[in-house]
């Protein structure tokens, strides 16, 4: 399993910044050849402005793919709009996991 960690500080507009992850995802689950096998996920920090998206897929292909998207590039802009000079970024490989639940 392949993945990606995003942290960034964010204290604009919330309704912007929900309406930016959502339609993102709604994209992702829309589209017939990724759908299943990115995953994304979005938290807030119960303190502060700190937000996280780790995002997970498959193979290297299904990723290549996603970022060929228009609704790809679009998010992506934003998000670093919303993030500005806070924003890092981690690719990641599965290493150990518990079970899923």
């Amino acid at each position: 399993m392949h993945g990606i960690s995003i942290r960034y500080e964010f204290d604009g507009d919330e309704a912007a910044w929900e309406a930016a992850i959502a339609t993102f995802i709604d994209a992702v689950n829309g589209d017939e050849e990724i759908a299943g096998k990115f995953h994304y996920q979005v938290s807030k920090a119960k303190e502060g402005n700190t937000r996280i998206h780790w995002g997970r897929w498959d193979k290297p292909e299904t990723v290549q793919a996603l970022q060929s998207r228009g609704y790809f590039k679009t998010f992506a802009a934003a998000l670093k709009g919303m993030a500005g000079e806070t924003l890092s970024a981690v690719p990641l490989t599965r290493h150990l996991s518990t079970k899923r639940y």
